[in-house]
């Protein structure tokens, strides 16, 4: 889905689209019944998911007001009627197991965080996470490096896009954006 489908706030965070799509190829959402979204912004990542698995079951959860309700707007507009969202600070009490987890905000509380996702994924499960600071990406690997996850990876995406300059053209850079997925342990993944 292209970014301008959503609807934005100025200072409520959205996954961009090159970033979205590689976050859920790597979420591996064919035969997932669950998704939590943690950090959901504009809502962005779940109502894609929502929208490509109409059969997905997707809980979004967010503390910001301004983002609750532009994911509640989105939500309506889009009409993804699969989509449950959580106003709240995760980690949260959430007695929900999920297939795929996908952290897109922490709030300071990283390393919390992954240890409650990990919690909630059923064993083989899918972790992602995107970070666009590197000392966030570089505590997340440093505390998925001593939890119970394989076949973990970690890419940079750096994208432009092409943009009017005057006569000209010249590509605007987005910011470097982190991404780390891997699969809860216990099972043969």
């Amino acid at each position: 889905m292209k970014d301008n489908v959503f609807l934005r706030g100025q200072k409520v965070p959205m996954t961009k689209e090159p970033v979205r799509l590689l976050a859920l190829e790597r979420l591996e959402l064919a035969s997932a019944e669950h998704l939590i979204d943690i950090g959901a912004g504009t809502g962005s990542v779940a109502l894609e998911a929502a929208m490509r698995y109409p059969a997905l079951q997707v809980t979004a959860i967010e503390r910001n007001p301004a983002a609750l309700s532009l994911i509640g707007e989105n939500r309506l507009r889009l009409g993804c009627e699969n989509v449950t969202v959580i106003a709240g600070t995760a980690p949260l009490a959430l007695a929900l197991k999920a297939d795929a987890i996908f952290i897109g905000g922490s709030g300071g509380q990283l390393a919390a965080l992954i240890d409650w996702a990990l919690e909630r994924l059923h064993p083989g499960g899918r972790l992602v996470l995107t970070f666009i600071l590197l000392n966030n990406f570089s505590e997340a690997l440093a505390c998925l490096q001593t939890r119970a996850v394989a076949a973990m990876t970690c890419e940079q995406l750096q994208f432009s896009t092409l943009t009017t300059l005057g006569s000209g053209h010249y590509f605007k850079p987005n910011n470097p954006t982190y991404l780390i997925s891997c699969y809860k342990e216990g099972s043969d993944v």
